[in-house]
């Protein structure tokens, strides 16, 4: 093969120089990955140096030297113009015929010279996808080509995207000198996506940048309209130590609406690609199996493992053999380095009434003006500080970027480029707003708040907000644990970087109000329910379901897993429900299940509902999904903990049912912890460690019994306080009994964090733990560390 061309098999990620980084990569996969069973589809590259040539035999070197001179470098006022005429230089030129004639010898014989078959033709400028030039999308890709004629016209088309308007942007913007960046096009075999489906993949999470995750996005057909943000992908997240181990590694799964499907055009006439719209039924389909979800996250571990480092990766799946087929790869640059020592965490001063809401890219709040486009064509209307908000981006908008406070749009997932480049621009974004542009209007003030989690919200006017900033490398972590008090697992990620000793309270009701929604008996005797508009609004968010039962399991395990995963392998303590009745009553279908009571505090709540047949149906629910969480999962980090026991005879009856329903202490690692939060569990607590594997003094409501306080109750507000005598006492009593029991105990609550004192106390008592709120946890360890030095010195 002359110097024009080299073929995958001779391509290793040492050529980057020679086709770039884009194909370097590809090469390297084919050669390196494919004997550990990855699937890389054959192909072959145009060089560097075939480039120059074409430049130097049409004599266009000089031409584009004197056309980008005329650029102007201040406001770019004729990039457009600027980059037509550069592109147009290119096209004009002439390929030679050795040129021509290597090109369709490659294309020949990657096929075995059968005859011509569909190729993805793709640009990558040498100075692409390095560590300090990985902007994606700057050149242009073309997908089923097919034949000789429609190859070298491709070819020349690649060639020329090298000027787009977006590419000569980036250039100016990041130092690189047109005159030596040089464009590779890579040839590779089409797989038929466009019958199956398709994606991209990071080996972590991209938001945080935890590492211990695989993210999964795809839509049916193929990929461009994921990632240009045309529709909303299913999403997965698959846990690597676990999925490693044998497990199902499975934590997250998200349907999207993927209301569009890309495919090939049928007629001569039309673009190589159509979009169609996707029948129904496959909108609400997920596009992988459980199986196939596993194979592409240990492919992608595989690669990650090869690179020695974090990885983008694209992924398809072939609808005539049903295979799957890793397409490019290269690496991911935001998180490069994974040491986190500093945190800047943001928190909304008022509530505000939400507008729209989506998918968030990044974790900042800002304000801005609302500036409504439909095309970068209209951004001269675009101001320094607006937000822009549009149906999707694509590539095309990149110049405009720098410009804006957020980004928003209605299309999209956390993989689409507007979500790519919000992450290298440090803008916040939120995609996927499905109606954002008829919900804002122009010029309106908003505040857009991407501070809770994956997801983001929308709010009008200018919303006051707080920015700290934490430094962790100055915080010496103490002796007694300091743990961490949950329960949105979309803050998991981001909240495993701060120094912990794991989660000593996962609170199981935010998980249920917020992604369930449902009342457990309301799936469970679904049949019997009276409220129509219930009974409608429970099947609507069951439809994907088998059964109703499976939709509480499902929902309730991956949320769950979501936080041990974060947290793995570091003990995470679930506590099982513990709403109250009035709570209970508020989720969809829970009026017709809930007693009314007077003092629902002091009622049917905790240990009395597992067992009762008013509710034992629910808790066997509860069981099955934390079952799923340890012994299929593989998180046997997850303890179980048990809330409001009455009598030692009652902790005793909720084991044995635990037991009944999968749940056995002992088995597969299982720890059960009962909650110290009566004054009967501090008297009897030498016999509850007899029952009991652990124990978590809860202070609120142990505070409240001891002092006789109805914390609910604001008229008597100013007599609850954990500092009391008498609640100290009833503490310091339960931390004697259990290390006389040898049993570890922990404590959740504010008042470590807000007095000192407390602090002091607690450690002096001999605690084994201290769990925090997460803005409490580093003024908590401070504390922890005050006291742990005033009781050394003492000693």
């Amino acid at each position: 093969m002359s110097l024009n061309i080299k073929k995958f098999k001779d391509i290793l990620l040492s050529d980057i120089a020679s086709v770039g980084g884009k194909n370097a990569s590809l090469g390297e996969l084919y050669n390196e990955l494919s004997e550990e069973g990855v699937n890389v589809p054959n192909g072959f590259a145009t060089t560097a140096a075939a480039y120059w040539n074409f430049l130097s035999e049409n004599k266009i070197n000089k031409k584009l030297e004197i056309t980008l001179k005329e650029l102007d470098r201040i406001n770019y006022s004729n990039l457009s113009e600027i980059g037509t005429k550069a592109r147009q230089l290119i096209l004009n030129g002439q390929f030679s015929n050795q040129f021509k004639n290597d090109i369709i010898k490659a294309y020949h014989d990657i096929t075995d010279n059968k005859q011509a078959i569909e190729v993805a033709v793709r640009s990558s400028a040498t100075a692409e996808d390095l560590p300090n030039a990985s902007f994606a999308g700057q050149h242009d890709s073309f997908l089923n080509i097919k034949g000789n004629d429609q190859l070298l016209i491709t070819v020349k088309k690649c060639f020329a995207s090298l000027y787009t308007n977006r590419a000569i942007k980036y250039r100016e913007d990041n130092g690189f000198k047109h005159e030596d960046v040089a464009l590779s096009v890579g040839v590779q075999i089409m797989v038929r996506s466009d019958k199956g489906c398709s994606g991209v993949g990071f080996t972590l999470d991209p938001e945080s940048g935890f590492d211990k995750v695989v993210l999964l996005s795809g839509v049916w057909g193929l990929g461009e309209n994921m990632v240009q943000g045309t529709v909303n992908p299913d999403e997965f997240i698959i846990h690597k130590p676990t999925l490693i181990k044998g497990f199902s590694g499975i934590i997250q799964k998200k349907l999207g609406l993927k209301e569009k499907t890309m495919i090939y055009a049928t007629s001569q006439d039309q673009a190589s690609t159509i979009n169609i719209d996707t029948p129904i039924q496959k909108q609400s389909e997920f596009i992988l199996s459980d199986e196939e979800i596993r194979q592409l996250a240990h492919w992608s571990i595989l690669i990650e493992h090869h690179y020695q480092k974090p990885m983008d990766i694209e992924w398809a799946k072939d609808g005539n053999n049903n295979e799957l087929y890793i397409i490019q790869a290269r690496p991911e640059t935001i998180h490069k380095s994974q040491q986190k020592t500093t945190y800047t965490s943001y928190k909304l001063k008022e509530k505000g009434k939400m507008l729209v809401k989506g998918n968030a890219i990044g974790r900042k709040i800002v304000h801005g003006k609302v500036r409504l486009l439909s095309s970068p064509a209209e951004g001269y209307k675009l101001q320094t500080g607006d937000v822009i908000v549009t149906d999707a981006i694509t590539p095309d908008w990149d110049p405009l970027l720098k410009k804006v406070n957020a980004i928003i749009t209605n299309k999209g997932g956390r993989t689409s480029h507007a979500a790519i480049v919000a992450r290298e621009l440090d803008v916040p974004a939120i995609v996927g707003c499905i109606n954002a542009t008829e919900v804002v209007t122009d010029n309106q003030e908003i505040t857009v708040s991407c501070a809770s989690g994956h997801t983001g919200y929308i709010y009008p006017g200018i919303i006051p907000f707080e920015e700290s900033h934490l430094d962790f490398s100055t915080i010496d972590k103490p002796k007694t644990e300091a743990k961490l008090i949950l329960s949105d697992p979309d803050k998991a990620f981001e909240l495993s970087f701060y120094p912990n000793d794991g989660v000593g309270l996962l609170r199981m009701e935010f998980i249920i109000t917020h992604l369930i929604k449902v009342h457990p008996m309301a799936l469970i005797a679904f049949e019997i329910i009276k409220d129509e508009a219930a009974k409608q609004q429970i099947k609507t968010m069951t439809s994907s379901y088998n059964s109703k039962r499976e939709y509480f399991i499902d929902k309730l395990s991956k949320g769950i897993a979501t936080i041990a995963a974060a947290f793995y392998p570091k003990e995470v303590i679930v506590r099982l429900s513990d709403f109250k009745t009035n709570e209970y009553a508020n989720l969809i279908g829970g009026k017709q299940f809930e007693p009314s009571e007077e003092n629902p505090m002091l009622g049917f709540r905790g240990a009395s509902r597992y067992y009762s047949d008013a509710y034992k149906e629910g808790f066997k629910l509860e069981c099955q999904a934390i079952k799923r969480v340890r012994d299929d999962m593989g998180f046997t980090n997850l303890k179980v903990m048990v809330p409001f026991c009455r009598t030692l005879s009652e902790g005793k009856r909720v084991i044995e049912i635990m037991k009944d329903n999968g749940l056995e202490q002992g088995q597969n690692q299982l720890e059960i912890y009962c909650m110290l939060e009566i004054p009967g569990n501090v008297i009897l607590a030498e016999e509850y460690a007899a029952i009991f594997d652990g124990f978590s003094i809860g202070s609120n409501d142990l505070t409240q019994l001891t002092l006789g306080v109805d914390r609910d109750s604001a008229l008597i507000s100013d007599l609850f306080n954990e500092n009391d005598p008498a609640a100290k006492k009833m503490i310091a009593m339960a931390i004697a009994k259990a290390r006389k029991s040898h049993t570890t105990i922990g404590l959740c609550g504010q008042a470590p964090s807000d007095y000192p004192d407390f602090a002091r106390f607690l450690v002096q008592s001999g605690i084994n733990s201290i769990s925090f709120n997460p803005d409490a946890l580093i003024q908590g360890i401070q504390n922890i560390n005050k006291a742990e030095a005033i009781t050394l010195n003492k000693e």
